[in-house]
């Protein structure tokens, strides 16, 4: 079922696969390797390309294609893919484009594991990369080459919350011809839409804001077709295959994302408040909140600040590791986009195999915790922050 007529909310919970003869009004998961063909000629034409059908799960799957349609609506996208992970969406998102003697500039701010594909996987393939500083943009023009043939940005970063002028970054990848590629995940489609300003690419880690509960691993990338079609080549033959029972769950977390954003938003934005003069926290960070250094470009390009605030603790990796220990009701993990809250060392756990210098290049210093904040009630995650902050200054 197909409601382009509505708006994109509605969309997210009307677009569904066709209704079949059991008259079911939740879609069904279709939990199938494969598909049977009606005659010897169906199966050659589906494998010819000349008809449109499903062949086998690894290449497409109903429940799939239900999920990666709402992503491709909300985002105001032509098509898109799913993938086994956020990570395999990233890692597809290039591989899937980029050749050998290729180079890509890279905004610094970066989430750990995309940094192991552009400095450990990458350079295998002969493919290159310039990291670039969002506070100076005139070193980006600057690092392009003639090789240059992507961007990779994430706007929020992860996890220093940095923002990157996606007008102006559009602006620049079409002057040069450049695929621009934005991992949007921080900010999800419901606070924020980077092909409005040119992005080519858009990725997502599901298993992040759009399952919201922490129950599946999964990936989607949107995009332009002309892109779309050689990244779904690349991972039919590499296997990057979501399972349809993930994708189901996904497409229905699609239908409560927005009330759930509004939600965290919301949370977010009063805790960040609430923690300002705690003694023991020498900053606290959040993109709607004036303190923040690029709160002006924040306003203008997303529609809300997001779930995720970042601390600093006074005294460093010892304090921080005595709050993360002195938590009660707030999760120790690595995971984000819960309805639960979660509290996150960034320099021990997803950016520790960066180096001290890389971690710092990006503000991610011994004291910084991410905190994702969930849909608790404000009270009752405040006062277990506050404790823990006052348990870890013993």
């Amino acid at each position: 079922m197909h409601t382009d007529k509505y708006r994109k909310e509605t969309q997210s919970i009307r677009n569904q696969t066709p209704r079949s003869d059991q008259r079911e009004h939740a879609t069904p998961i279709y939990m199938t390797s494969s598909f049977v063909f009606d005659s010897a000629e169906h199966a050659r034409a589906l494998f010819a390309n000349e008809q449109e059908g499903n062949v086998y799960s690894r290449y497409s799957n109903p429940s799939c294609d239900e999920f990666v349609q709402k992503i491709v609506a909300l985002e105001g996208c032509e098509d898109g893919i799913s993938t086994s992970s956020g990570m395999a969406g990233v890692f597809v998102s290039m591989a899937g484009i980029l050749e050998q003697g290729d180079h890509i500039l890279v905004s610094r701010s970066l989430f750990g594991s995309t940094h192991q594909i552009l400095t450990g996987i990458f350079p295998k393939w002969g493919i290159s990369h310039t990291y670039v500083d969002i506070d100076r943009p005139q070193d980006w023009e600057a690092a392009i080459t003639s090789k240059t043939r992507m961007i990779f940005v994430e706007t929020p970063s992860n996890p220093g919350l940095d923002i990157i002028d996606l007008e102006w970054l559009g602006e620049l990848a079409r002057k040069h011809q450049l695929i621009l590629n934005v991992d949007n995940c921080f900010a999800t489609p419901v606070l924020q839409n980077p092909a409005d300003y040119g992005a080519d690419l858009l990725v997502h880690s599901a298993t992040k804001y759009i399952d919201g509960q922490g129950r599946a691993i999964g990936g989607v990338i949107a995009g332009k077709s002309r892109y779309i079609d050689e990244l779904r080549f690349f991972a039919r033959h590499s296997g990057p295959a979501m399972s349809p029972f993930n994708a189901w769950v996904f497409s229905k977390s699609l239908e409560t994302l927005q009330v759930r954003m509004e939600k965290h938003c919301q949370n977010a934005a009063e805790l960040t408040e609430r923690l300002q003069n705690v003694a023991g926290i020498t900053n606290v960070k959040y993109p709607f909140h004036p303190d923040h250094p690029q709160y002006d470009l924040a306003r203008k390009q997303m529609r809300a600040g997001g779930g995720i605030v970042t601390i600093t603790l006074e005294h460093g990796f010892e304090q921080a590791s005595r709050f993360i220990d002195s938590l009660k009701m707030i999760s120790i993990s690595a995971n984000l986009g819960d309805t639960r809250t979660i509290a996150t060392h960034p320099a021990s756990t997803t950016h520790s195999k960066l180096t001290e210098e890389e971690r710092l290049k990006v503000g991610i210093t011994p004291g910084l915790v991410r905190i994702s904040v969930g849909l608790e009630h404000p009270d009752d995650i405040e006062q277990d922050i506050r404790q823990a902050v006052k348990q870890s200054q013993s």
